[in-house]
This record gives C-alpha cells, structure tokens and sequence, in this order.
C-alpha cells in the first residue's frame, strides 16, 4: 500500500494536509500533487486578492503569509504563492490579503498605503500590502530605510514607485503593532500546536501523490522506495519547474516535516546546517562567521525566496549560477548525504559532477552541510556581480580563502560559481598564488593569468564569455586588495540606501 511504503516505520499516515486560517482548523484530502498554493487560493477559494504575475516567484504579487512555531514562539514570513506547492502549507498559519483585517477595519498598513497614495492601478498592491504586513508583525523599531527596502526587494510596482510605499511603511511601523491579528497571535498559536503530530502525510497512490514524511527514518525508506520522486525543499526551484517547464512530475516527497533537517548548530565544530534550514535562518548564523557570508546571504533572491528556499535543496539542486556553493567550497564545507542503506560525507566540491549531475546515489539525499572554523591566520571574501543589486542571479560570483605567514600567501582556496558548468575551484589559480607577496601585487599576476586555464566560461543573457573571464579576473585580485589591507569601501559599491558596503563594481 501508499500508505505503508509512506509511513516507512509503522508510523500512522495521514491521508490530508492540516492547517489554518483565521485561527481555524482545516482540512484538504485531495488535490494533485502539482497544485500550487496559488491555483488554490484563486480557483478553489476564490481569495482572488493574491494575483498571479511572473509565475517564478519574482514580482511578488502573490505574496502570501506563512506562519509556523519556532521555539514556542509563532513567527510569519512572506512566501511566494505561485511555486509554493498547496502540500507545503500543511502545518502552517495561512494569512492572504483578505484575512490581515478580520474585523473589517484596515489594518494599519493598509490604511498608510491609502494615505500616502502607495497605490495606483492596484495589482501589486496586495503582494506588497503582505510584505509590509510581515515586516509590521514581524521587525523590531524602528524601521530604517534599509530594512524597508530588503523587505521590499520581491515586489514590483510597475507604476507607483517606491518612495510612497515606503512612506507608507515607516507610517505603519511608528507604533508597535496593536491590531486586532496582534491580539489573536495567543490563540493561533494555540490552534497550531493543537495539529503538530508526527504522522507521516501521504495524499494519491503509488503512481502519482505528494507525501511529507514525518522522520528521517521514514524519508530514507520512502527515498528507497520511490527513487524516481522529485525531492521538494522550498519550491524555490521545483516550482518553477512546473509553472515554467511544465514538468509533469507525479510523484512529490517534501522534506519540510522532517525535524531532523531542520537543525542548525553553531559551536567548536563549526556551523552544521541541515538540509531544510532556510536562507533567512541560515542567515544570522553565516554572517557570525564571516561579514561576507552575511552580505551574500542578503543579497540572496528576496524576503519571500529566502523565507522558502533552503541550503540544501540549493545544493542539491547543483546550479552552476547559484551563490552558495561557491562560496561553501572556498570555505572548506563538508556535505553529508544519507539514505536507507547509511550515510556518507565528502569535500562540497567533490559533489557537482558537471551541469545537472551530482555524486547523489538512488535514494539517497542531502541532510547537512558543515563549514568548519576558520584558522587563524587566514582570510576569506566573496563577492557577487550581477546586473542588478536585488534579486538577481549573478553573472559571477567569486570566493577566496586565503592562508598567510606573514605577509606571504600559504595556501589558497578559490571558487567561483557562473563560470563553469558546475560551481567550481580554480586550481591552477590556487597553485599559482602560492609564495605571492601581499605587499606586492606583480606576484599575484600568475594567479590571474591561470583563470584562463581553469575556466571557458560560455556566452548567454547575463555575460559575455569575455566579461566573465574579466570579471573573474578582477575580483581576484580585488579580493587580494582588501586581504593586504586596501580599505574596502573604495573597492566596493556604497550602499545608496544609508551606508554599508555591499557589492563590487
């Protein structure tokens, strides 16, 4: 039966997705496995104020709410509605546009929106007024311009422009938050504990269904069993695979249930992530190590695509353009992957086999990632260019962990991701820059000249096969530069929303 090869460990299986709304209990027991949270709302609901815009998760206009129990403590964050699968709310608190006023008065970014005319032709409005509404729930006071503007980054507007809608936002944000949702956050969080169980979900049949075990043990023997499933992390990515693909993927397991990928711990080890921390978890605890990390992690798609997407399901998915893995392989980072028959541990690097295949045995997935200490005595960058500052895919992106005695170069890891048709370390570059001076720049010229031998980048819509390898080229030796002592700020972009350095030029 679906149900046993679900439930793996005699656990009892649930045949229906469990959430609420409005503080109430709900139920859904039969949908397709590809249905999006979006479809539902609109088709089935017909909560017609979340809009369908890009259908990839980037103009916001489907921003939703999701609010789920961390620590006892129930926290909300913006989602993306158009590639978060409907299975993926199991567990959660469901807020749209329609549910932020439950007495029926404005809530109050809805009524600064109104004030400082934040809105014209109105369709982004509701993806917006979600964004401020978490941001309002959510952030501590006051709101400075910077965190205004992150929250903002997933939210096109076509026709207002930003300025009154951020106007609106440091409106709301004057007092702490008094509504009438504030008030009923004791209560929903009481109704959300009331559905945690550690069943395993099973919703279909052996041909085609969307399951979310409840146990490592239970994936690893569900992984076994149906080797030919689509793992499902944040949605990120997969979503789109049916939103822009069209992929006919039957078979859906989710990770999101499994307590045991949901760990991250900081301590003399190093940082171990599991596979289903989020970016925007992962984000404070990167940023302790290295300032760098942090800023990448900023930079990483939006409020919503970091609130969803996760490390490990973007490393598994082995992007040769994502930023992560780069900079992960520079670092030294360790991955761990378990199935039913054990677990293993490599090098990160040795993971990425060439474009859209990785060293993944059948039934086999991520379960952490672990970046050691950095030792004394050594130094690390990374760096992101792309087109634009928010939300966007880099062209490349360049990592550099650097050991010094002294003032000499002693050992060196380097990886760029964009550059090959996996993210990948530079070594000739690395060899090269063994015995360099920092204090003198003609030695690291071999290194630079090396790229060419570790890198044939191609041409598409972002770069030029040539801008990359320049691009390459001199972040090297930008990185070289702030490593000798080069203050930073005249090698980086200054931040135009209130200071901070942010991005190379």
């Amino acid at each position: 039966m679906a149900g046993n090869a679900a439930s793996g460990h005699g656990q009892v299986t649930r045949r229906a997705i469990r959430f609420t709304r409005n503080g109430v209990a709900r139920e859904i027991a039969d949908f397709h496995p590809r249905t999006t949270l979006l479809d539902h709302l609109r088709e089935q609901e017909r909560a017609l104020g979340t809009k369908e815009g890009c259908g990839e998760g980037d103009c916001g206009a489907c921003t939703v709410a999701l609010g789920r129990l961390r620590e006892g403590r129930l926290v909300y964050e913006p989602v993306n509605a158009c590639i978060l699968l409907l299975g993926q709310i199991d567990g959660a608190d469901l807020v749209t546009v329609e549910d932020i006023a439950p007495d029926g008065a404005l809530h109050p970014v809805q009524e600064a929106m109104v004030a400082h005319h934040g809105s014209q032709c109105g369709f982004c409005t509701p993806g917006i007024v979600m964004s401020l509404f978490v941001l309002h729930e959510e952030a501590p006071r006051p709101l400075d311009k910077a965190v205004i503007d992150d929250a903002l980054a997933g939210n096109l507007c076509r026709c207002t422009g930003y300025r009154p809608i951020r106007d609106a936002a440091r409106a709301a944000s004057v007092e702490p938050s008094a509504t009438a949702f504030s008030a009923s956050r004791t209560d929903r969080a009481a109704a959300l504990a009331a559905l945690d169980d550690a069943s395993d979900l099973f919703i279909g049949d052996e041909t085609r269904f969307f399951t979310a075990p409840g146990s490592l043990a239970a994936l690893a023997t569900l992984c076994a069993a149906h080797p030919d499933a689509t793992l499902l992390a944040g949605s990120t990515d997969v979503g789109l695979w049916l939103t822009k693909s069209l992929r006919e993927i039957e078979k859906i397991i989710w990770l999101g249930r499994v307590s045991e990928l949901a760990t991250l711990e900081e301590g003399e080890a190093g940082l171990e992530i599991g596979a289903m921390v989020s970016h925007a978890r992962a984000h404070a605890p990167l940023a302790r190590l290295d300032p760098d990390l942090g800023e990448l992690m900023r930079r990483f798609g939006s409020a919503q695509v970091r609130a969803s997407g996760t490390i490990g399901g973007n490393i598994a998915n082995g992007s040769p353009i994502g930023d992560i893995a780069p900079a992960m392989i520079a670092w030294g980072a360790r991955l761990h992957l378990q199935g039913a028959q054990g677990s293993r541990e490599m090098p990160l690097e040795d993971y990425f086999l060439d474009y859209g295949k990785q060293d993944r045995r059948p039934g086999e997935f991520v379960r952490k990632v672990v970046l050691p200490p950095l030792p004394a005595g050594e130094a690390f960058r990374c760096l992101k260019v792309s087109k634009r500052f928010d939300e966007d895919i880099s062209a490349v992106m360049g990592a550099f962990r650097i050991g010094l005695e002294g003032r000499r170069i002693s050992a060196a890891r380097i990886a760029y991701g964009g550059m090959a048709a996996t993210p990948r370390r530079a070594a000739a570059a690395e060899t090269a820059l063994i015995d360099a001076d920092l204090d003198d720049p003609a030695s690291w010229q071999a290194a630079r000249a090396a790229l060419s031998r570790d890198y044939s980048p191609l041409s598409d819509h972002r770069a030029s096969a040539a801008y990359r390898a320049r691009v390459a080229e001199n972040l090297l030796i930008k990185a070289l530069n702030e490593i000798a002592g080069e203050e930073s700020a005249q090698t980086r972009i200054i931040d135009n929303r209130g200071g901070g350095v942010l991005a190379a030029e």
